[in-house]
């Protein structure tokens, strides 16, 4: 069995509308809760970390299996968006949407639906994904562009 091991330092400093700092390996940036959440909005926050992460680990994930599959890739990117519902003052991450845009130079219907699957494949394979399942529903809604 192979384990990976990753660690983060993290400071606080006065309250609720204090600010923060974590240090990774590769990364070191401020935190503090975001302006939406009545914070003072300073560097990132929890809720923009978790959306990374998933959105992310979706993206490595996907760009292997279009890799592994042989499909010519000319530009991949995309969008994700975190919904966070607010009840009687209980903060709940709800649901994250996925928008990726693939761009292939060649578009069969066959292929387009070859894509499709590995769209969905990979949000069924990745870590993240994985982690977040049965609290925070991950959809992913597919943009296929024919160059």
């Amino acid at each position: 069995m192979v384990q990976h091991l990753f660690t983060m330092n993290l400071n606080w400093s006065e309250g609720r509308n204090g600010t923060g700092n974590i240090v990774a390996n590769n990364l070191n940036t401020k935190i503090s809760i975001p302006r939406e959440m009545n914070g003072p909005g300073i560097g990132t926050n929890p809720d923009e970390m978790l959306l990374g992460a998933a959105a992310t680990c979706y993206l490595i994930t996907l760009a292997a299996l279009l890799e592994n599959s042989k499909i010519a890739v000319l530009d991949l990117s995309m969008q994700a968006e975190g919904f966070v519902d607010v009840t009687n003052g209980v903060f709940t991450y709800e649901k994250i949407v996925h928008t990726p845009r693939i761009v292939v130079q060649n578009l069969s219907e066959k292929e387009q639906k070859r894509i499709n699957r590995l769209a969905e494949k990979a949000e069924q394979t990745c870590m993240i994904s994985k982690a977040l399942k049965g609290n925070v529903q991950i959809t992913c809604e597919v943009q296929i562009i024919q160059e």
